[in-house]
């Protein structure tokens, strides 16, 4: 009798059964029973980060004053993670306190075990991310790009995904275009995102630093910033008629100034200025008599 032959390979039983490429599996090297969909305590060292975390900042301070709470109280909530393989995760969401878990020196963290594949771990970290309250305004606008290119997502759907008003989701991802100094001032919350509105409806990248720049060295509030971004959008519009170049606006204080004297003087006056720093002084008058209280204000002085 011919002996029969043995089969190919180890057969779909025996790669269904093995540890190393079953995602299903339940139990892991620490011998608890964690299933898919459920919550258990999982060896730190297993988990990988999310390559999707919005959050590129974490508050030192603040993270160990987490430590410290986690040392006394344990992880209070579970982190979000996915299942790759046999006792391989990544995170969805939960960074900060996965962070701070291990600055208190913990072996082992509460999750919450799910599978997705790439698209659907980027949606879930990133709108759990986008609706926390203490992302900056840039990083909420990367998130929202990030989601909407890979995807392939348009305004409208993505507003629905996030759960914001279009026009919010429009104002952040308009905030990108941004020279990249403004984007850090925004970060380190050196303006604040009313600011950021302002200068970014200002069509030309230099003029919007030129009020940047005013913003912080004459710390103009938001009101203030609205009044010389409309000078400024005004002056953009004006054609010139020595050259097709735009005119940088007169900084704050200049602009201040110009006022102080139309008030004290009772007239129009008007300052132009040259790149080297020069520059006239023009005060208007109708009369003679307009021209002696000119004279007699300057006297007094």
């Amino acid at each position: 009798m011919a002996k029969q032959k043995k089969a190919l390979g180890r057969g779909l039983s025996a790669i269904l059964s093995n540890p190393s490429t079953d995602i299903t599996q339940s139990k892991t090297s620490i011998e608890t029973q964690v299933s898919v969909g459920g919550i258990g305590e999982l060896i730190i060292s297993t988990i990988e980060v999310n390559p999707f975390q919005p959050r590129t900042h974490f508050d030192e301070t603040k993270l160990n004053e987490l430590a410290d709470s986690i040392i006394e109280l344990g992880v209070i909530q579970p982190i979000t993670v996915r299942k790759l393989g046999y006792d391989k995760y990544q995170l969805i969401s939960g960074e900060r306190r996965f962070r701070a878990s291990q600055l208190a020196g913990l072996t082992k963290i509460p999750a919450y075990i799910r599978i997705a594949n790439d698209q659907e771990m980027l949606e879930m970290a990133l709108v759990e991310n986008i609706q926390r309250q203490d992302l900056d305004a840039i990083e909420i606008a990367l998130s929202y790009k990030l989601l909407q290119d890979e995807c392939n997502l348009t305004q409208e759907k993505l507003s629905e995904r996030v759960g914001k008003k279009r026009s919010t989701v429009s104002n952040y991802l308009r905030l990108l275009s941004l020279n990249p100094i403004i984007q850090a001032g925004i970060r380190d919350k050196m303006i604040s995102m009313g600011h950021a509105r302002t200068l970014v409806n200002i069509p030309e990248e230099e003029a919007q630093l030129d009020l940047y720049k005013a913003i912080l060295t004459d710390s103009l509030s938001v009101r203030q910033t609205e009044q010389v971004a409309q000078g400024v959008k005004n002056t953009l519009k004006k054609p010139s008629a020595k050259t097709s170049s735009s005119k940088a606006p007169l900084p704050f204080s200049i602009q201040q100034l110009t006022k102080d004297f139309e008030v004290k003087l009772n007239t129009k006056t008007e300052i132009k200025l040259q790149k080297n720093g020069k520059g006239k002084l023009i005060i208007s008058f109708k009369n003679e008599n307009e021209l002696e209280h000119i004279i007699q204000c300057f006297q007094n002085d």
